[in-house]
């Protein structure tokens, strides 16, 4: 028999599942949260040094709680969010369990509600909400995966005085690896950038953050529904003050940009042909943006400065005109591989039928169709801005109502 019993288990002590217990505590629900290590551990954790948050400090908050700046338009480090996600744990004060890891998650026999397997025990409860986050496992290809070359994934990077001497190659060129890369290139490092397929948006654009324009032309609430076949994010940076990327730029600094990586035999990486048209396609998302935001300024009268700076486009250097083939690694002297590869789920505990062949949950807005069992946190949970700190309030707001409502 279990040894305690519960109405609402929130697995997960990250933002997420501290807003889920404010929405909770709002509502007079009882509850227990459960966390594997510490609160916020993968900011603590899997985060670099360098990191710059790629929201402005004014559009950072959450539910009842702003973050605390001096500076609106500037960016927040890793250590800055994670003291402010400390105050909002103290602020919402959730009754948690630290150092708690959930095993196996599973109904209960021939009863309704679920079963929390830890090492510490078991917790049965009625209604679970999973708040793991969406940054659950690293992916990472096997192009070198008997290559002796350092590789480490951008989940477990710190700075450029952890990696060996020599070049660097960087994989993937989201806004993890976009940033990293830029880092590197100030360290003195020299830098190979592999660019794949990617979302290239301004920093600004007439006179006002990315962050605005998708707040102010409603972007942000796109519902999942209307999310369309791109699952790729925007690349952003908050470093060095904030800055529209253009991967042409770094070229200029004296980075070496090649396509993406497709196989490696010996310490030979062939790279795959496409850089340019990568780029291209970048440039499109961008100029689309750049359209749409001066139709709605025409179209509600905004008084803001045009920006015809912004449409000046940089030639393509030669790397990308004559784009390497093969990536030799010792004859480049590159010393080390980091994987900004990006993250899958890993929901392997959970034993019940709530996932698809890929392993993700199936739901609707959070909600499964498993009675009592929902998740947060996740991105595009119930629309594009569900995984921004200044959104999961909402979604959390509507699963602490189905809780309530199920009586």
């Amino acid at each position: 028999m279990p040894a305690e019993r519960i109405d609402t288990l929130i697995i997960g002590g990250g933002q997420a599942g501290l807003v889920m217990s404010h929405r909770l505590k709002q509502r007079g629900l009882s509850h227990l949260v459960l966390e594997r290590s510490r609160v916020a551990e993968r900011w603590r954790s899997e985060r670099w040094d360098g990191l710059k948050f790629q929201f402005p400090n004014w559009s950072v908050r959450l539910p009842d709680f702003p973050f605390p700046h001096t500076d609106p338009d500037a960016f927040a480090s890793t250590a800055e969010i994670v003291t402010f996600i400390d105050a909002y744990a103290a602020f919402v004060a959730p009754p948690i369990r630290c150092g708690v890891e959930v095993t196996r998650l599973r109904r209960r026999d021939g009863a309704t509600g679920f079963i929390a397997e830890t090492a510490a025990g078991t917790i049965a409860a009625n209604n679970v909400v999973v708040a793991t986050g969406p940054y659950q496992r690293a992916l990472i290809p096997n192009l070198l995966r008997d290559h002796p070359v350092f590789q480490v994934h951008a989940s477990r990077y710190r700075n450029p005085e952890q990696l060996p001497s020599g070049a660097v190659l960087v994989a993937g060129a989201g806004a993890s690896g976009a940033q990293i890369a830029e880092e590197l290139l100030r360290a003195g490092r020299r830098v190979y950038l592999s660019v794949g397929r990617h979302r290239r948006l301004p920093r600004r654009y007439r006179g006002r953050d990315l962050i605005w324009w998708l707040a102010e032309m409603g972007i942000d609430q796109t519902p999942t529904a209307q999310r369309g076949a791109s699952a790729l994010g925007p690349v952003i940076s908050g470093a060095y003050g904030g800055r529209t990327i253009d991967f042409r730029s770094y070229v200029a600094c004296g980075m070496t940009l090649l396509g993406h990586l497709q196989a490696a035999h010996d310490g030979v990486i062939e790279v795959a042909p496409g850089l340019a048209q990568s780029l291209a396609d970048g440039d499109l998302v961008y100029a689309s943006f750049l359209n749409m935001v001066d139709g709605y300024i025409k179209l509600r009268g905004l008084d803001l400065p045009e920006e015809p700076e912004a449409r000046v486009a940089l030639p393509d250097p030669r790397c990308v005109a004559e784009p390497l083939q093969r990536l030799d690694l010792s004859a480049e002297n590159i010393g080390a591989v980091i994987w900004a590869t990006g993250y899958g789920v890993d929901f392997g505990w959970i034993d019940i039928p709530v996932k698809d062949a890929n392993g993700e949950p199936v739901h609707q807005s959070g909600i499964t169709d498993v009675p009592g069992l929902y998740f947060l946190g996740l991105p595009w949970l119930s629309k594009m801005n569900s995984s921004f700190l200044s959104g999961v309030g909402d979604d959390a707001a509507v699963l602490a109502d189905h809780i309530l409502a199920r009586g």
